[in-house]
């Protein structure tokens, strides 16, 4: 089981046309002080491509930092600014989602599973979305709740490839939630969507788009951008 808190944060980010237009060294040398910038702005930071998946971005970043004050947040942005900021005129930010870790009040206990935000990745894809329950969702007696949602938590073990991670951000985005999976089969996932999509809570679903789908960039890969 992981420690709590944590601030996991996922930017995607489209390159821009100043970038490709570069000599392939200069280009070449401005991907690689991009991506060191990028990994010095948290305790655990991890690249995914995904110019091949969604029309929108090039690079989605997660990036991960313990909350140990108050202030940790703010101290996190301002580092990722700063680190981003000899690169803007290369780099557009699409799209934000974060929020914070905490123990789920349905599956208690914890999850072998789950995913330890400041872990290595082992796994080739990444899977986020932000997510929103509707009002009447709130309005149920918590065993009724607890109830729908052991059943998704038990179709969701059936997938023991599949690791999980939800981040709290209500109040902080406009949506209430970040969903985080990685797995070494993008087919098997889409299977495990089908089912859930099936169950009861799926009812008290308000929002879980826009999909994000990365493949993960280890750390040595020198051949991009």
């Amino acid at each position: 089981m992981i420690a709590d808190p944590f601030l996991a944060h996922f930017a995607c980010y489209a390159f821009e046309p100043a970038l490709w237009i570069l000599p392939d060294r200069e280009r070449v040398a401005t991907g690689a002080a991009l991506k060191a910038a990028l990994r010095g702005a948290g305790e655990a930071v991890h690249l995914y491509g995904t110019y091949a998946t969604r029309s929108e971005a090039d690079l989605l970043v997660w990036t991960s930092v313990p909350v140990t004050s108050t202030d940790a947040a703010a101290a996190f942005f301002g580092r990722l600014e700063a680190a981003l900021r000899p690169f803007r005129a290369y780099l557009r930010l699409v799209e934000v989602l974060w929020g914070f870790t905490r123990e789920s009040q349905y599956a208690r206990g914890g999850s072998e599973r789950r995913m330890d935000p400041a872990g290595p990745r082992t796994l080739p894809y990444l899977v986020v979305y932000p997510f929103s329950k509707t009002h009447p969702w709130y309005r149920l007696e918590p065993e009724e709740r607890q109830r729908m949602m052991s059943e998704h938590i038990r179709i969701g073990h059936t997938y023991e490839e599949v690791r999980q991670l939800l981040l709290y951000s209500a109040g902080l985005q406009d949506h209430e939630f970040v969903v985080v999976y990685e797995t070494p089969d993008l087919a098997a996932f889409s299977a495990l969507v089908r089912e859930l999509r099936a169950t009861q809570v799926r009812a008290y679903t308000a929002l879980d788009a826009p999909v994000r789908v990365g493949v993960h960039l280890p750390e040595g890969d020198g051949a991009w951008p």
